[in-house]
């Protein structure tokens, strides 16, 4: 047996030790552990939308540990294949076809739960129409501020987003117990979907009675890439003067460089394009390889959705349009006759 006077020694040994692991341990490493991040990964018909998994890249710039979360009609399928995802630790999944839709009435009180539950200091989504539309509902339960479209993370409380149409950016600090972003697609890479070996563990399922039921939809089908992930974009504005010039001049474009299409808000305004390809600060953000602009003058909402394109070209008969300002290549001439040159050219290539 070991006397009293060893016994203590041991104690203090042990106590030395344990302050000398804590005393080292910097400031930020020590805060990096309490972390916690819930990174809400979207999914449609059963696969997982490739745009929501910037929330987990920013989750890794937050430290700590991230978590995804996933509900649908196949939740638990769908988990298996999100715990591939590089970064995360643990995917959380809810199969309950009540969620399949993604509607925030019913979607605001699951997850709640699941972040009480988890006890997370951080919830992260892109901002997306799911995205904006649930994490506000999401926020007033929770009884703290919602931070939207943040472009950049300083810190696990100091975040960047845009203000007035983008034309400022602003620094802000939260002291919210957690923290609830919307993120933008263009300023997060997409985590990678491979590599990862996260566990898969069932949500919590509160199956609150909903007002709000889905009814039906009606999607436009195309071949053409999606244009918030395209790589390359082709966008009419209101130069082109109408629907039937749009339709003529704009998609020969765009299948000639394999592009998506785009519009401005005056364009979809006008009738010109469906608002599901409007860009800018009421519309899609875009950040694709090359950005190629004909009729768009480069009012200040308008660039706010695509000044983070690589390559940016426009063509406008104006010289003193605003678009020129940011533009790489420019093209001052009547887009009747140059836009048509330009997709020959292409096609002949």
């Amino acid at each position: 047996m070991l006397s009293a006077t060893r016994h203590s020694a041991l104690r203090t040994l042990r106590a030395q030790a344990c302050s000398r692991s804590f005393l080292s341990e910097s400031p930020m490493s020590f805060r990096a552990r309490l972390l916690s991040t819930l990174a809400i990964l979207e999914q449609k018909d059963g696969k997982l939308n490739s745009g929501s998994l910037g929330a987990v890249t920013a989750g890794q710039k937050l430290g700590g540990s991230v978590h995804g979360f996933i509900a649908g009609k196949a939740g638990k399928s769908i988990a298996q294949e999100a715990a591939k995802i590089q970064g995360l630790e643990k995917v959380l999944a809810v199969e309950n076809e009540a969620y399949e839709r993604g509607l925030a009435e019913n979607w605001a009180p699951l997850l709640v739960e699941n972040i009480k539950k988890g006890g997370y200091t951080h919830v992260v989504t892109s901002h997306s129409a799911f995205g904006k539309s649930l994490l506000p509902r999401v926020a007033a339960l929770l009884d703290v501020q919602q931070l939207s479209d943040v472009m950049s993370i300083e810190s696990e409380d100091t975040f960047v987003r845009p203000i007035y149409a983008g034309n400022a950016i602003l620094t802000v600090q939260s002291s919210d117990p957690i923290k609830l972003l919307t993120v933008r697609q263009t300023s997060f890479p997409p985590a990678e979907t491979e590599g990862g070996s996260a566990s898969v563990e069932e949500g919590v399922d509160p199956k609150v009675e909903s007002p709000t039921e889905w009814v039906s939809e009606e999607l436009a089908k195309s071949d053409r890439p999606e244009l918030a992930s395209a790589s390359r974009v082709v966008s009419g504005g209101r130069g082109l003067k109408s629907k039937e010039e749009f339709d003529r001049l704009i998609p020969p474009l765009a299948d000639a460089l394999g592009a998506a299409i785009g519009a401005s808000r005056a364009a979809v305004d006008s009738g010109f394009a469906d608002n599901s390809l409007q860009v800018g600060q009421t519309g899609k953000n875009v950040a694709p390889q090359l950005y190629l602009c004909a009729g768009i003058s480069g009012a200040i909402q308008h660039l706010a959705g695509m000044k983070d394109s690589k390559v940016i070209a426009c063509i406008n008969k104006d010289p003193d349009a605003p678009i020129f300002q940011v533009a790489d290549v420019g093209l001052v001439g009547d887009l009747f006759e140059k836009v048509p040159e330009l997709t020959e050219k292409l096609k002949s290539q």
